[in-house]
């Protein structure tokens, strides 16, 4: 007979996420969970607390994002749980697998104005994959194994738990050995699935037969973990990858297959969409970036689209061919189908291949005196240009949603194929740059991690630099510094006209010195001779977060990416960046 353990419901959660192997978790506590909470500290679980609960998010997706285990956070009810709303939606639309422990009202003093009390899951529901509510003390071992395998499997993605304070305070008599886990659902993707054998034979002969073919690759690829599958397939066939900024290391920047961003911020992708005759659409769901507001991909070519997610088919195109399964493992098998095609079709496009290198080329040369410019205020092409060329091929670059995240996509360039950018592009929120600074860094140690953030983004979790310096993390966040909600101020400019500013301007602000305040190392750049010193320095600490306060253009008419300087016309109601 199995020993039985007489715990509180918050204890057996406690266990059953130390037989689920998670690595960080970050939360705010309250009293509905403080028996989790002491057993956390019993069972010497790694928990840190954060100082707002939707950074709690931000910081669980990028710790996920780097480790490919799945992200940990809590909350208590009420503001706690809603405050988690935001980070979820990132999340949910990122594909991120991740446990949300939710602590609720006690369930015989619920909805008579209990403290806090909130319809808090119609709050969550649809900003999570699922919710699983706890309403047997004995069924917590069940629910979170469902709520991992949930989480981890298919598209994965944010799972609610939520307890209420009765369950998480209550006693109970556990069979010892109901806590374990599958090792399965230990990380993600946690099952992969597989086309059906015909149609990844009519997809071998449609890229075989092509003479222009073109992957466009979404972040489902780093989602599968696929992205030396995707190096190793496109160098195999000759076929060029172009990539969205959730995609970016589908393919090494540097790789001669490179195309680069397709969609709004194209450099040379979108022509060769233009003129291919088999687009390959791999782990994408073909959005309004990606798109270029769903006018881009041409009527008529055909479209071979795979993804793990059947409902994404025919939502903004309609493809020739659905291959519904895992990105690496469909891969894998579609190169052995075309591996037995007759002849070598990557020999039949050399001059096709050729041109797509030399396009790339010409590109990077046109812009070089922007990538190098000496103006002050810093501009930001060069500002992208040092992190270039001082992170090392293991380095990881957080983007905060917005401006950061539209110049990290466009010109960071990965080393190496890989998620070497972490761009909040699930829902674009602002203010993940320091709590995902605070993930990548704690799930990466060793490796190199830079955080760019604008000023607004700063702002709006700069409370997270204390969780930094007390987890005593060492990463470098960097201060897009323009005064101004770049972004808006930049539309505005456009729109309007010069003068015409309504509520986009920030103050002067000088975050080195708010940095060191709050125990962080500050540096401050103001001219672009002094940005590869300060990098250095900042990659040199080793026992505090750094943060480069970096002075950029104050010019609204330069703030937006385009680092070749393309004139823009637009007309109300459309976005550009």
């Amino acid at each position: 007979m199995s020993e039985k353990l007489e715990i509180t419901g918050g204890e057996a959660i406690a266990r059953m996420f130390a037989a689920h192997e998670v690595g960080l978790m970050f939360g705010m506590g309250g009293f509905q969970l403080l028996p989790f909470y002491d057993a956390v500290r019993r069972l010497k679980l790694n928990h840190n607390l954060i100082n707002d609960e939707r950074c709690a998010v931000f910081a669980a997706d990028a710790y996920t994002k780097v480790s490919g285990r799945p992200g940990v956070c809590d909350a208590t009810l009420g503001p706690g749980a809603t405050n988690l709303v935001t980070g979820l939606a990132e999340a949910y639309n990122a594909g991120t697998a991740m446990v949300a422990l939710v602590g609720d009202s006690h369930r015989m003093h619920s909805w008579k104005n209990m403290t806090q009390e909130a319809r808090q899951l119609e709050v969550l529901r649809p900003v999570v994959k699922d919710v699983l509510r706890v309403e047997k003390i004995e069924r917590i071992p069940e629910l979170v194994r469902r709520a991992f395998a949930v989480a981890t499997s298919g598209r994965p993605g944010p799972v609610v738990l939520d307890v209420p304070e009765d369950i998480a305070h209550e006693v109970h008599a556990f069979d010892a050995d109901a806590f374990h886990s599958s090792p399965s659902y230990r990380r993600a993707p946690a099952l992969r699935c597989r086309p059906a054998s015909g149609d990844l034979q009519q997809a071998a002969a449609m890229l075989a037969g092509a003479a222009r073919p073109l992957m466009l690759c979404g972040g489902g690829v780093h989602i599968s973990d696929a992205a030396d599958t995707v190096q190793a397939f496109a160098r195999r066939f000759g076929i060029p990858v172009a990539h969205t900024m959730s995609g970016k290391g589908a393919i090494s920047c540097g790789d001669p297959l490179n195309a680069g961003l397709f969609g709004r911020y194209s450099r040379i992708a979108n022509e060769l969409i233009a003129k291919s005759d088999c687009l390959f659409v791999v782990g994408c769901k073909l959005g309004e970036v990606a798109t270029r507001r769903y006018d881009l991909l041409p009527a008529g070519t055909p479209i071979i689209h795979l993804d793990i997610v059947a409902e994404e088919f025919d939502r903004t195109a309609t493809p020739s061919l659905r291959l519904w399964g895992d990105v690496q493992a469909t891969l894998q098998d579609l190169g052995e189908r075309m591996a037995a095609q007759a002849g070598a079709p990557s020999a039949r496009r050399e001059d096709y291949l050729a041109e797509v290198d030399q396009a790339m080329r010409t590109w990077r040369e046109s812009v070089h005196a922007k990538l190098t410019a000496a103006e002050t205020p810093i501009g930001m092409a060069r500002l992208m240009h040092e992190i270039n060329a001082t992170l090392p091929e293991d380095g990881i670059l957080v983007a905060d949603g917005g401006f950061a995240a539209h110049w990290g996509g466009l010109l960071f360039d990965t080393k190496r194929a890989g998620r070497g950018l972490g761009p909040a592009r699930g829902f674009a929120s602002l203010g993940s740059g320091s709590p995902g600074a605070i993930g990548a860094a704690a799930a990466a140690p060793g490796r190199q991690v830079v955080s760019l953030t604008g000023d607004g983004g700063c702002n709006m979790s700069l409370g997270e630099l204390e969780t930094a310096v007390r987890m005593g993390l060492a990463f470098t966040l960097i201060v897009v510094n323009n005064a101004a909600s770049g972004y808006i101020k930049a539309l505005q400019h456009l729109m309007y006209g010069s003068g015409s500013y309504q509520s986009s301007d920030l103050a002067e602000t000088n975050y080195a010195n708010v940095a060191r305040a709050l125990g962080c190392n500050g540096i401050r750049v103001e001219d672009p001779a002094g940005i590869q010193a300060a990098l250095q320095a900042a990659y040199a600490c080793k026992d505090r977060p750094t943060i480069l306060d970096v002075v950029v253009t104050r010019d609204p008419a330069h703030m937006l990416p385009g680092v070749d300087s393309r004139a823009a016309k637009i007309k109300p109601g459309d976005r550009i960046a």
